[in-house]
C-alpha cells in the first residue's frame, strides 16, 4: 500500500467529518447580501448582514464603548449601526480619572488637568453625535466652579441627548474629580470664611438649577445617589421625582443640620421609594435631636453612614432589613448632662416592635420569628452597635 502523501487529507470518516466542520466568522455583509455559500464546501460565513436591525443591534450592544468604536471602523452599514441611540445608554464621566477608593477628588498638575477637561468635552461630544438614548448617568463636578462652569456643560450636554428614559443618576456635586493644583492652592490662599460660604450657596443655587433640568428633561429616574443639602427647596425639588426606588443622600456640607421635619417631609413624599441610604452628620448644636420617619413603602432603610442620628419613631410598615451603626463621637460632657439627654431617647428595640412589623435583618443579622416576643443574645448584640439609649451603652458620648 502506497504511503500517504505528506498534508494530504485523511481518508475516511474521521476525515469526512472534518471537511464539513463550519468555520464561524464575524466577517461584515452588506445589508441584504446574501452569505457567499458555495464558495467553499469546507466555509460558512454567518450572515449577520440578513439578521433584522433590532438583533443586530442587540448583539453590538454587547461589545465595550471601545469596542462599539472599532467596530463603526469595519465598514458603512456598522458604522450606520453603531450610531443607534439605545448601543449608548451609559454616559459616565468619572470612568476616567480618580480610580483610588475612598477619594473624591485628587490634586493633578494643570496639563493633566486641562487633558482631562478635553476629553470629558470630547467624550459628550462623542455621545451626543451617536443619538445617545441615556439610562444611566454619572458625574463629579463641582457647580460652584465659576471658571469651567460645569453646571453649563451638564445642562448643555442633557439638551445634546436623549434622556427621557434616564433611570439611574450618580452625581457628585461637590467635587471635581479632578482639580488643577496650582489653581486649588491660591484659591485656598485666597479664601476667606465669609468667600467659602458664597462658594457653598453658589453651589447649592446651581445644584437646584440642575434639578430642574433634571425633572424637565428625565422625570423617570427611579435611581439617585448624589450630595444633599437638606434645603427646602432642593427637599421640594427632589420630592417631585416620584418614580424614585432608590435613594442614597450623602453629606453637603457637616456643619449644616437637618431638621426632624424636613427628613420626615421626604420619606412621606416619595410613595414608591424602596431603598433609603442616608449621611448625616448631627452637629454639636443640635445633640439632643431624634426623628421620626414614615413611609409605606420603603423596605430598606441604611443610616449606619450617619453621625449622631437617632430615632423617636418608625412608622415603616414594609421595613425588611435596617441598618444602623453607633460612632463614636470624641466628645466629653458632664454626667447629669449626658443622661438627661440620653433619657429623652427609646430604646431602639422599642421602636422596632411598634412601627417595623416585615422586620426581618438589622445589621446584617437575620431575625428570629420570637424577637419581637423575647431578646436574645445576638439581637442584644445588634442593638449594641446601633442604640443610643441608656440600656444598651452610654459610652458613644465620650
Amino acid at each position: 500500500m502506497p504511503a500517504r502523501r505528506r498534508g494530504a487529507p485523511a481518508v475516511g470518516s474521521r476525515g469526512r467529518r472534518r471537511s464539513r466542520s463550519l468555520v464561524w466568522s464575524s466577517a461584515p455583509l452588506p445589508c441584504g447580501s446574501p452569505a457567499p455559500f458555495g464558495a467553499r464546501s469546507d466555509l460558512a460565513v454567518f450572515p449577520f448582514g440578513l439578521l433584522p436591525v433590532e438583533c443586530q443591534v442587540h448583539v453590538l450592544s454587547f461589545l465595550t464603548e471601545v469596542e462599539k468604536c472599532t467596530a463603526a471602523l469595519v465598514c458603512r452599514s456598522w458604522s450606520r449601526l453603531v450610531r443607534t441611540g439605545k448601543l449608548w445608554r451609559v454616559a459616565d464621566f468619572t470612568r476616567r480619572g480618580v480610580t483610588l477608593l475612598g477619594m473624591e477628588s485628587m490634586l493633578v498638575s494643570i496639563r493633566e488637568f486641562e487633558r482631562w477637561k478635553a476629553w470629558v468635552h470630547q467624550y459628550a461630544h462623542h455621545l451626543a453625535s451617536r443619538g445617545a438614548s441615556l439610562l444611566v448617568l454619572r458625574a463629579s463636578f463641582n457647580l460652584g466652579d465659576q471658571e469651567n462652569r460645569w453646571v453649563e456643560f451638564l445642562s448643555e450636554f442633557l439638551e445634546s441627548v436623549h434622556c427621557r428614559d434616564l433611570s439611574e443618576l450618580g452625581l457628585n456635586w461637590t467635587f471635581t474629580q479632578l482639580e488643577p493644583l496650582g489653581v486649588c492652592l491660591q484659591a485656598e490662599h485666597e479664601y476667606s470664611s465669609h468667600q467659602e460660604s458664597l462658594t457653598k450657596m453658589e453651589q447649592v443655587s446651581n445644584f437646584q438649577a440642575l434639578l430642574r433640568k433634571l425633572l424637565q428633561n428625565c422625570p423617570r429616574v427611579t435611581t439617585m445617589r448624589l450630595h444633599f443639602d437638606w434645603s427646602q427647596t432642593s427637599l421640594s425639588l427632589l420630592s417631585r421625582f416620584q418614580h424614585l426606588c432608590v435613594l442614597e443622600l450623602k453629606y453637603f456640607w457637616v456643619f449644616k443640620g437637618v431638621s426632624p421635619s424636613t427628613m420626615q417631609t421626604l420619606t412621606r413624599s416619595l410613595h414608591n421609594l424602596k431603598s433609603l441610604t442616608l449621611h448625616v452628620l448631627v452637629p454639636l448644636r443640635d445633640l439632643g435631636i431624634s426623628y421620626c420617619l414614615e413611609s409605606r413603602s420603603l423596605e430598606f432603610l441604611d443610616v449606619s453612614p450617619s453621625r449622631g442620628l437617632v430615632f423617636s419613631c418608625l412608622d415603616l410598615p414594609a421595613l425588611r432589613e435596617l441598618r444602623a451603626k453607633k460612632v463614636l463621637r470624641g466628645i466629653t460632657l458632664d454626667c447629669r448632662i449626658r443622661l438627661e439627654i440620653q433619657s429623652q431617647w427609646p430604646c431602639l428595640y422599642q421602636i422596632l416592635r411598634n412601627g417595623t412589623p416585615q422586620l426581618e435583618v438589622l445589621n446584617s443579622e437575620r431575625l428570629l420569628p420570637s424577637w419581637r416576643e423575647q431578646g436574645y443574645q445576638e439581637l442584644t448584640a445588634a442593638l449594641e452597635q446601633s442604640c443610643y439609649c441608656l440600656q444598651h451603652s452610654d459610652s458613644w458620648l465620650w
